[in-house]
């Protein structure tokens, strides 16, 4: 749906737009629009392949950070990258207390709006199914990606906005200690594992040994799961495994994610002052970031994105706070927020470009090869031709939401 509205009553929203946040009077949370556009810049900025181009430089230390943070790491640790699903997902939690207050102040009652999340979560789960569909030849039904998990978690995560910090905290600790439990106590691969099979080297470096190799990847309890459930959809070939070790299941500690984002969301709608809400924040955050590290040292859960580990969940969790606890020192606590309208343009429409990263891409990217090609290749080399391409399509992208954002216009779910 597209919504035309006055900005002075929207709300941050995370990856779903939500109507406006304001916890006290008219004051709004300037620092969620800002931290919800830096993860949609940093997912747009994929177009500028810049882990590739750092490639080209292998004796350089600043193309070595840079090409560590602009890609997943293989399976063990956590780049910039790897932030941007977790910050998506956190950032939906944290609009939940606004906008169920909002809700509310409506009129609207509990079921509604019961309803309406129950919906929300099915039309997520279609349109990431919708949007990795294109290279197919049929509905290819994934639920690994970034909406179909949000919309698996988002009427659990809608229900739980409506119980006490308490209960929230011990789901949280529940879920975790769960997920952990289900991995540690399905079966590790044995000495004769096929995993070639599953597509991972044999000798692969990332695989574990011992306790820890619970956690392979495509020879653990999430990748069991899915060859059983995504073969029960209609496919073109039976699904055997996911080449990057993404799952289905990630869902269940993405919930926990969204639970964090919920209970920091509700952090910064209390009365507390701004002070005592910064220092909560980096508090919070940084006692997540321990809390993941020390699953990971002692050896009884490593951090690993792709199949979203306990530890991961604190560890990136914690990362995403710190994150907004900085964007919260220089909008809400210092007044800076002129140099962050870049970002709340795109952050007040994170749905509407999410869209279009997945549609326009192919199209902006040869228009700009057929027109600008000529030019593209006489100002860079071959090396950082990629680079221009991806800057060129990510301005592109940014004035078609600067449009959108004069004139009041924002996709909603």
């Amino acid at each position: 749906m597209v919504e035309t509205a006055q900005l002075e009553t929207l709300q941050p929203a995370a990856a779903i737009q939500e109507p406006a946040a304001k916890p006290q009077g008219n004051t709004r949370v300037v620092s969620l629009d800002v931290l919800r556009g830096l993860v949609m810049v940093l997912m747009l900025n994929e177009a500028t392949h810049l882990h590739e181009v750092a490639r080209s430089f292998p004796n350089s230390w600043f193309w070595s950070v840079i090409g560590f943070n602009t890609d997943h790491v293989p399976w063990q640790g956590c780049s910039l990258h790897d932030l941007i699903q977790p910050a998506f997902s956190f950032l939906v939690g944290a609009a939940l207390p606004f906008s169920i207050a909002s809700r509310k102040a409506r009129g609207q009652s509990f079921w509604h709006m019961v309803g309406h999340a129950a919906w929300r979560a099915l039309l997520l789960m279609a349109l990431g199914i919708f949007l990795r569909s294109q290279w197919s030849n049929q509905t290819y039904f994934t639920f690994e990606d970034t909406l179909t998990q949000i919309g698996l978690g988002y009427v659990p995560l809608f229900l739980m906005g409506f119980t006490r910090v308490r209960t929230q905290v011990i789901v949280t600790v529940l879920i975790l200690i769960c997920f952990w439990g289900a991995f540690a106590l399905y079966p590790a691969p044995g000495p004769n594992f096929d995993y070639a099979r599953v597509g991972v080297p044999a000798d692969w470096a990332n695989n574990y040994t011992g306790f820890l190799s619970h956690w392979n990847k495509n020879s653990n309890l999430s990748w069991a799961f899915d060859v059983w459930f995504l073969n029960l959809f209609p496919r073109e070939h039976p699904f055997v495994f996911n080449e990057g070790g993404w799952s289905t299941l990630s869902f269940i500690p993405t919930l926990a994610t969204m639970i964090l984002g919920l209970l920091t969301g509700e952090w910064l709608k209390s009365g507390k002052s701004t002070v005592e809400k910064l220092r909560g924040l980096i508090v919070g955050g940084a006692g997540l970031v321990l809390l993941g590290l020390i699953w990971q040292w002692v050896g009884l859960c490593p951090i690993v994105k792709r199949v979203w580990t306990s530890s991961y969940t604190l560890y990136s969790g914690g990362l995403v706070v710190l994150m907004l606890a900085g964007f919260y020192t220089l909008i809400e606590w210092k007044g800076w927020r002129r140099w962050a309208f870049p970002l709340i343009v795109v952050g007040m429409n994170s749905i509407a470009i999410y869209v279009m990263s997945w549609t326009m891409y192919l199209f902006l990217y040869k228009s700009l090869q057929i027109h600008l090609g000529w030019l593209i290749s006489a100002v860079a080399g071959p090396v950082f031709q990629p680079v221009v391409y991806g800057l060129g399509i990510m301005l592109i992208f940014w004035l078609i939401l600067f449009w959108m954002y004069r004139r009041k216009i924002f996709l909603r779910i």
